[in-house]
């Protein structure tokens, strides 16, 4: 029973990150980069592109275009990643029939450029935590990062370089570099939206005097840490490896800390990008003995 709760708890959620990421989506092409051309990458960017040339609504024109990835798609992902791809598509199409005729937000070029970056990265994030996705470039991309040594950021990358290629060659060189400037921003907001403004670092030190260092680091920034034995390459002796999480604002006090302590220690300072579980940081914990 928890288990179903717990699911439809899961899936819920998706649902409601699906269905906001879409319409914010929708919203940011509308009425902020469609009126200005800038052009998203992608099925979006295509579609864009064509909408001009062609007697087809933007929205129709993406799920038209977007039909063949999904049925690539089909065979080698999973259904219900499909179902949440699908999902999104068709609303995000339908939601941009809904703001096509309301009054564009601005034509000013680089506002539209910087809010509509900020909105579609908003929306596109919320898809993603949701489970899905918004472009069927997304879907190749995922195929083809398990045959080829590319990854599936750079598949990307490639293939919206060509898009905004083309559309500055169609509708200037200023449009495109806009354009690029707006994906940019989007990919920060991608990346704070889906993972979140962690700033927080993970800290391995390699020492001698491993309780030593961890009753420092406890007492003085409240930081519990994980042991972990390891021995030296040349001489075999044995070593403390002390594993911990701190922000931004910890390391420098951690720097202190190391430099004070007794005998040689080696350290290295590493991005963390999201945690998963429980970061424990707490004074009235007292150490094990």
């Amino acid at each position: 029973m928890k288990i179903r709760q717990y699911l439809s708890k899961e899936l819920f959620i998706s649902l409601i990150q699906l269905t906001l990421g879409a319409i914010l989506a929708a919203f940011a092409l509308e009425e902020f980069l469609v009126p200005n051309d800038v052009f998203d990458g992608g099925i979006v960017g295509v579609s864009m592109i064509l909408a001009h040339y062609l007697p087809l609504r933007l929205g129709v024109l993406m799920v038209i275009i977007n039909i063949p990835f999904l049925v690539i798609g089909l065979s080698k992902i999973g259904k219900r990643f499909l179902l949440k791809v699908s999902y999104a598509m068709v609303l995000f199409s339908l939601m941009t029939g809904v703001f096509e005729p309301l009054i564009n937000a601005t034509y000013d070029v680089f506002l539209g450029c910087i809010f509509g970056g900020i909105f579609l990265g908003a929306g596109v994030g919320l898809v993603l935590r949701g489970g899905g996705c918004l472009d069927g470039t997304e879907v190749v991309a995922i195929i083809l990062n398990r045959r080829v040594q590319f990854s599936t950021g750079q598949i990307i990358l490639i293939i919206n370089i060509v898009i905004y290629t083309i559309a500055g060659a169609l509708f200037g060189l200023d449009r495109g570099m806009y354009s690029l400037v707006m994906y940019f921003i989007t990919s920060k907001v991608i990346d704070i939206v889906e993972v979140g403004t962690n700033n927080t670092k993970s800290v391995m030190i390699i020492t001698d005097h491993g309780r030593e260092l961890a009753d420092k680091i406890y007492q003085e920034l409240g930081r519990t840490v994980t042991f972990i034995k390891g021995e030296g390459f040349i001489s075999s002796e044995t070593k403390d490896v002390l594993y911990c999480v701190v922000t931004r604002a910890e390391i420098h006090d951690l720097k202190k800390l190391i430099d004070k302590s007794k005998g040689s220690t080696f350290t290295t300072i590493s991005e963390v990008s999201e945690i998963v579980g429980r970061h424990i940081k707490s004074t009235d914990l007292e150490p094990e003995e």
